[in-house]
């Protein structure tokens, strides 16, 4: 492709297409970017459904993503910083994969656990994910308790000082 400094024989796209075809079911893709480029999105249709294919979860990436109505109907969760119009060859490069990265301001090492959902992202260290499990899960139980005695019309001061879950 003259002119988008890509070399003869070169693929832009070697180790992007290793990391998509080495995800595993439940692997969620985190792609560091270092926040928003201008108008550059490495994220797209087309790697959401390779992504989808192999049963990862969803992709995660602090950079622009496109193709965006494609991927609403896809049904895949893609977590991004903004929306831009070009892909990535001649304009960017993933240079590595597996290696511990900041994205959106938060370290993820490979392993961690990613849970996304509309109120945003949540990364768990691999090392403590049993214990923050269990305890979001007792959270989770203490708010399904609470909601549900304020639901009845007990005011909720008393559940409060019932449960202590606000």
């Amino acid at each position: 492709m003259p002119g988008y400094g890509v070399l003869e024989g070169e693929n832009p796209y070697d180790v992007e297409i290793a990391l998509i075809d080495d995800l595993k079911p439940g692997d969620v893709a985190v792609f560091a970017c270092g926040g928003p480029t201008e108008r550059i999105a490495p994220w797209g249709e087309l790697l959401t459904t390779a992504a989808q294919q192999h049963g990862a979860e969803g992709c995660v990436t602090d950079g622009l993503v496109r193709d965006i109505r494609a991927i609403r109907r896809i049904g895949f969760p893609v977590f991004h910083g903004g929306i831009g119009p070009l892909d990535s060859r001649g304009r960017g490069k993933m240079m590595a994969r597996d290696l511990p990265v900041e994205c959106g301001g938060v370290e993820v090492q490979p392993g961690d656990y990613v849970f996304g959902d509309a109120d945003g992202i949540v990364v768990i260290p691999e090392a403590a994910a049993e214990e923050v499990i269990v305890a979001a899960l007792e959270k989770i139980n203490g708010e399904n308790v609470t909601r549900e005695e304020i639901g009845q019309g007990t005011p909720l001061a008393e559940v409060y000082r019932r449960h202590g879950v606000l």
